[in-house]
């Protein structure tokens, strides 16, 4: 067995830029998106940052970098599949998953089952083993002024 732990950040983007705002692989209502060079994902960004990181894969930077037309404006969620073959093929498996998404809004409450819906599937997990959460920074620093999000993500994975 090993754990993998992963952390990402993105700030919002200008409204003007007119960006969606996806968290876990779902369209969340939102006045202002993330920027990045993908969907700017950062649920999904942390996640699999922890997956590469618990089967010894390096980042998603390494795998998905963002100086590679190829991924402007990619489905996190399609990325996401990607490394899963990476570890499957390699003989890993998921056991379960703890993201924390951190920001003072949007609340996720709402969206929280659709989400481990969503991606459990992906993760060869049942929803149960998937577990979602926020918390807020009590308005300090970035996320607490309403910048940006930030997520932090342990999994866990075996051998097949």
């Amino acid at each position: 067995m090993r754990v993998g732990q992963g952390f990402d950040v993105h700030r919002f983007a200008a409204p003007e830029a007119g960006r969606p705002l996806v968290l876990m692989g779902l369209t969340i209502p939102h006045e202002l998106g993330l920027a990045g060079h993908s969907d700017a994902d950062v649920m999904l960004h942390a996640l699999m940052d922890a997956l590469l990181g618990a089967a010894g894969l390096g980042d998603i930077g390494q795998h998905f970098p963002d100086t590679d037309p190829a991924f402007k404006g990619a489905d996190s969620a399609l990325l996401l599949e990607q490394v899963m073959a990476s570890l499957g093929a390699r003989g890993w498996r998921v056991v379960n998953a703890d993201v924390c998404l951190i920001g003072e809004r949007p609340k996720i409450s709402p969206y929280r089952q659709r989400m481990r819906e969503r991606i459990a599937p992906l993760l060869g997990i049942e929803p149960e083993a998937l577990n979602v959460k926020a918390t807020t920074t009590e308005q300090l620093g970035f996320t607490g002024r309403g910048e940006g999000l930030a997520a932090q993500v342990v999994v866990l994975i075996d051998r097949i």
